[in-house]
């Protein structure tokens, strides 16, 4: 049969990180290119511990419908914790939703028309560019700089593009760039959102893995008129495949994104919340972020070491302050596609730079690494591989 899809997703392509991932998916592939937390920091025995506690204890709540705003439980965990940062005032809600990603869905069904205009960092998520892209949406990518988002060329998109809905941005060791954004630069992007009167969508999954430097505010912590929604999520500090994630926003945005949710999942699975919500109650979650970053702080030292010793003649790139990620660029006399090319050749995933382009023809000359996934030894071998790889480009 010859299948006519729909135009939102006829022009929609596979992912590249997924399509890397399953091509190199054999053991003996070192994936540099992934983007999964470290095996290490997942608490599995006291995962084992709830789930055995909650079948024996309260098995039909678990198992039977909830409402769709989440486990009442977890929303008041939830927001307590993120209250304690500075994340939410008085007028805002929050949503649990089935991980971060569909916070992303959600806005821009609530927020956005076909054709409407939505401004992105530049290189970008392309989990969340992917989403925009299904709603036909047109897509304004701005620099991602050492220190975060351009701002004075996000005031020109601003005033060049006359349907600008939201402005979606992750402040914190962005992906795949690794920048954070500096307190400056998220004041003004606050002050130019309320200029220009548009909503600002704050992705911070990364925010609890910091290894250096001093955490700094929220966007979400500014927001004084209910303009920003914020996006959370546990993929990254408890497990990635719970999926669960949550959104902080003005109630009325919240009441909205409640009826977007009733008509794709309902709601996201009942024991996963109960799971989550226990495993908050009854353990040390600051020590279990302390054991993370440690976790991570050694393998991005590994890595930038190596980086340094290795690699220096053929990458360029800002050390992160933390998250999972090394963005790395490479000479404009390499094709980097090549290079990745012979790196999956040579048994190592690395992903192009091509991936996070925002707007189509957009160039990139650099490669993501990813620190979290490999074991210290694999990232050591892996970059020793790409130390071998360059010699055949410089």
């Amino acid at each position: 049969m010859n299948y006519k899809f729909s135009a939102r997703i006829s022009t929609l392509q596979p992912s590249a990180i997924r399509e890397i991932l399953k091509a190199t998916s054999s053991p003996d592939v070192i994936p540099l290119a992934a983007g999964n937390p470290a095996p290490e920091a997942f608490p599995i025995e006291e995962v084992r511990l709830i789930s055995q506690s909650i079948f024996e204890n309260r098995p039909v709540e678990a198992l039977q419908y909830g409402v769709t705003e989440g486990y009442e439980p977890l929303r008041k965990r939830v927001l307590e914790n993120v209250k304690s940062k500075g994340i939410g005032k008085n007028f805002d809600n929050i949503l649990i939703t089935s991980g971060a990603q569909q916070v992303m869905d959600l806005a821009v069904k609530v927020f956005c028309n076909e054709e409407d205009t939505i401004i992105c960092e530049t290189p970008s998520f392309i989990g969340s560019l992917n989403c925009f892209r299904s709603y036909r949406l047109k897509l304004r990518g701005v620099e991602v700089e050492a220190d975060g988002i351009n701002v004075d060329m996000l005031e020109k998109v601003l005033k060049e593009e006359p349907n600008v809905k939201i402005i979606y941005t992750i402040p914190n060791f962005q992906n795949p760039s690794g920048a954070t954004m500096s307190l400056e630069k998220r004041q003004r992007l606050y002050s130019l959102a309320q200029k220009y009167n548009v909503m600002i969508l704050e992705d911070n999954p990364y925010g609890d893995l910091r290894v250096e430097g001093e955490d700094l505010p929220t966007i979400k912590s500014m927001d004084t008129d209910g303009r920003v929604i914020y996006a959370g999520s546990f993929s990254k500090i408890l497990a990635p495949g719970i999926r669960v994630g949550y959104a902080v926003a003005d109630s009325t945005i919240i009441g909205k994104m409640t009826v977007g949710k009733q008509t794709s999942d309902v709601h996201t699975p009942i024991f996963n919340q109960m799971l989550v919500e226990e495993w908050m109650a009854k353990y040390d979650f600051e020590s279990h972020i302390k054991k993370i970053q440690n976790i991570y702080r050694d393998k991005l030292n590994i890595m930038s070491d190596l980086l340094d010793s290795e690699l220096s003649d053929i990458f360029t790139y800002v050390k992160p302050q933390g998250g999972l990620f090394v963005w790395c660029k490479l000479p404009d006399s390499v094709d980097m596609m090549d290079f990745c090319k012979t790196s999956a050749q040579n048994k190592v995933a690395i992903v192009p730079g091509t991936a996070f382009t925002v707007e189509p023809n957009e160039k990139s000359n650099h490669v993501r690494l990813n620190f979290s996934t490999p074991s210290n030894e694999k990232i050591v071998k892996g970059l020793k591989i790409l130390s071998q790889v360059k010699k055949q480009f410089i």
